[in-house]
This record gives C-alpha cells, sequence and structure tokens, in this order.
C-alpha cells in the first residue's frame, strides 16, 4: 500500500445524492485529512484498464447507477483485484406504489439490480441504523455515516430574510405528493381561524414546471411530450400549500400565478409565496426565506429508512421544525425541546394546531431553532469525515 490511502470515487450524478454521499464526504476527507487520503473523482470510469482500477486502494460507488453491467463486472473484479469496494445508499430500493419512480423502477429492474451491487461490495454505507438493519439481509458489513452539512458553504449559513409575517414553509423534490397530502384540509383551517388572519405566510419553495410524460397511443406505440404546467406535481403542491389559492385574498394575483412565468409578480398577494427551483448550490438559501419547516411524511417502509437529511438543514439555519414523529425524524427529535412533533399521518388536525402554536410564539419559534441548531452540529462535516478516516484506516490495515 502506499503511503497516502488512495481513493476512487464513483458519484451516481454531479449534484443531490451524489453530492451529499459521494462528492462532499471525500472532498471534505481531503481537506481535514490532507497527509492521509488521495481521492479522484471519476463520474464515467467504465471504459478504463485494469491498470486504472489497480491503483486504488478503495473504490467508493454510490448506487452503481451509471453503468449496471460494469458495475457488477468491477465489483467482482476488484475483489480478485484486493482492490477494497464500497457500496453506498441512500434510499430504499424498492419504493411503494405511490412514489413516481415505481413503475419505472420495476420495468427496468432497478431494485434487482440495486441489490445485486449491495451483495457484491466488500463493505456497505448508508445513512441511519434502521437502514443498515434492512442492508443486513444483502451484506454483513454495514457502516452508518449520516448526511453532514459543510456550513463554510454559503448556503448553509444562515442569512434570514425579515419578515412582517411569521414564514411557514416546505421545502424538498417532486417525488412528496403523499407527504404533502397530510397537511391538506390544514392550510384551509389556517384560513379559516380569524385570529391568524394577516400574521403568516405560506411559501413553497422548489417549484418547477419542466417535465415529460410517456403515453401510449392506439398502436401501442410510445410517445414522450413535455407536460404542460398543470399537470406537473409541482402545480398539486401549490393547491396544498394554498388550500387550492384560496389563502390568497387578490383573485387576480392568483391569475398572474397562473401564467406560471418565473419571478415573483408585481405587487403578489403575500399570503403565499411561490420559489421557484434553485441549482444544488444554491438550494439550502431557501431556508432563509421561512420561520418554520415544515416535514410531514407518509408511513411507508420507504419513508422508514430515508435520512434525517431536512432535520439537519433546518437545524443548520436555526428553523422552528414542525415534522412527523416517524421514521427519520425520530433520531434526534424532541417534541418540545427542538422541534414540534405530528404522532402519525393519520391525526392531521396536528399540524393546525402546531403551526398555530408557532404563529402565536415568536419566542417558541426562536427557542426551537436554537436548540435544535445545536442538536445537529455532530452532523458537521468535519466531525462525520473524522469518523470516516478512522474507519478507511480500519479497513485497509485490517
Amino acid at each position: 500500500m502506499s503511503e497516502k490511502i488512495k481513493i476512487l470515487v464513483v458519484p451516481s450524478d454531479r449534484t443531490g445524492v451524489g453530492s451529499f454521499r459521494s462528492i462532499d464526504p471525500h472532498i471534505a476527507l481531503e481537506k481535514y485529512h490532507p497527509n492521509e487520503f488521495r481521492v479522484e473523482i471519476n463520474y464515467n470510469p467504465w471504459t478504463n484498464r485494469d491498470t486504472y482500477w489497480q491503483d486504488f486502494d478503495i473504490v467508493h460507488f454510490h448506487r452503481g447507477m451509471g453503468d449496471w453491467g460494469n458495475c457488477l463486472r468491477l465489483l467482482e473484479d476488484c475483489k480478485k483485484w484486493g482492490i477494497i469496494t464500497i457500496m453506498d445508499l441512500d434510499d430504499y430500493w424498492m419504493p411503494g406504489p405511490e412514489h413516481p419512480a415505481h413503475a419505472m423502477i420495476v420495468e427496468e429492474k432497478i431494485n434487482q439490480r440495486i441489490v445485486a451491487n449491495i451483495q457484491a461490495a466488500e463493505y456497505v454505507t448508508t445513512t441511519t441504523k434502521v437502514f443498515a438493519e434492512e442492508m443486513l439481509q444483502h451484506n454483513r458489513n454495514v457502516e452508518i455515516f449520516p448526511n453532514a452539512i459543510d456550513p463554510s458553504k454559503r448556503q448553509f449559513t444562515p442569512n434570514p430574510e425579515e419578515s412582517d409575517k411569521v414564514r411557514v414553509g416546505w421545502l424538498g423534490g417532486s417525488s412528496h405528493k403523499h407527504d404533502l397530502e397530510i397537511l391538506r384540509g390544514n392550510i384551509q383551517k389556517l384560513k379559516a381561524d380569524p385570529s391568524l388572519k394577516d400574521k403568516y405566510q405560506m411559501v413553497l419553495c422548489g417549484f418547477d414546471t419542466r417535465g415529460s410524460m410517456t403515453e401510449i397511443d392506439q398502436q401501442g406505440r410510445k410517445h414522450t411530450r413535455k407536460i404542460t404546467p398543470k399537470e406537473s406535481v409541482w402545480y398539486q403542491y401549490e393547491q396544498i400549500m394554498t388550500a387550492d389559492y384560496d389563502v390568497m385574498d387578490n383573485k387576480e394575483d392568483v391569475e398572474q400565478l397562473l401564467k406560471f412565468k418565473k419571478g415573483t409578480p408585481k405587487n403578489i398577494d403575500d399570503n403565499y409565496r411561490r420559489v421557484w427551483t434553485k441549482p444544488i448550490t444554491t438550494y439550502a438559501t431557501n431556508y432563509n426565506l421561512m420561520d418554520i419547516s415544515l416535514a410531514p411524511l407518509k408511513e411507508t417502509t420507504f419513508n422508514k429508512v430515508k435520512s434525517q437529511l431536512k432535520v439537519v438543514e433546518a437545524g443548520f439555519h436555526k428553523k422552528a421544525l414542525i415534522a412527523q414523529d416517524f421514521g427519520p425524524y425520530t433520531i434526534d427529535l424532541v417534541h418540545g425541546k427542538n422541534s414540534l412533533l405530528v404522532p402519525t399521518s393519520k391525526n392531521h388536525k396536528q399540524w393546525y394546531k402546531h403551526i398555530k402554536t408557532l404563529i402565536n410564539n415568536p419566542n417558541m419559534i426562536k427557542d426551537l431553532g436554537e436548540q435544535l441548531y445545536e442538536d445537529v452540529q455532530k452532523y458537521h462535516i468535519k466531525e462525520v469525515t473524522k469518523n470516516r478516516a478512522e474507519w478507511y484506516r480500519s479497513i485497509v490495515n485490517k
């Protein structure tokens, strides 16, 4: 083995999970331990000669999605060459029918391919203890490295925008319709409560009308076309977050929103704010536009093993968090101490009650945010990287 431990990192993508699970952790590894590790990140290494791979001590794959066939072959080859292989996974390999990617995953057998990669790797890493227990049925060597935050990045430095209203927000991706459905009806109750009039603003972050749809014609042929804005899941999200636009008093402003032009129309009704999607490098700045962060979560196997990243992000931004008392949100959150928790997804009325409580108690918003900030410092990337470096040393010197 060379003086430095040489690691090849093969991310699943350049953004999103590829950044959190592969790229950022290993950039931090070199940053904090420059004399011990040398990292190379390669998004498409599959055509390199054997000698290229044999130059590394560890090869770290995330999901192994770039090239299924070559990934499985190289997992086996690395084993023959004495190279340590690690397969990282952050999401359950078989989402339920409610997930928008379910049909595609089944049709393309992605779940089976992911399991094959897990079984072929020497080690598997993941985000939580619950997910690690699921992994053990396919690989006995499972290590936990939670998602971490690098507060030196500008987007994770709190810089809240001032507002006369309490801003109640949600930030996420396009696969959370069944999670957001939990809030349906609660926004209407907030609107109907005269004691809350003009006290709050609903904020939806990540709005995006891009996308495509595959249709089958009468001859059974598939055709792909761009979706219209009203076919976007974000339009459905907006209907939930605005109680079908009822939170907005000015119907002319609703008409402006439904033109789906980027940017906020001038003089728009400030009972609701639409925030368009941002790149992975700036998306977390959306937390500066809210005071209360909502984290509804439908009780499914897929959600049960998800990571607590939303908790960590909200915490580093010192936001008051209202979350489902389920899955990843049971790891760090304590009701009344660093968050407000809703017992089950069936108990919808609690969302309205908790939101109202915080709207009427600005000091509680501040106190919950400050406490959550303290409680998530263990997810500082420097701390998580320290554990990763120690583990890498141990498996190389085993």
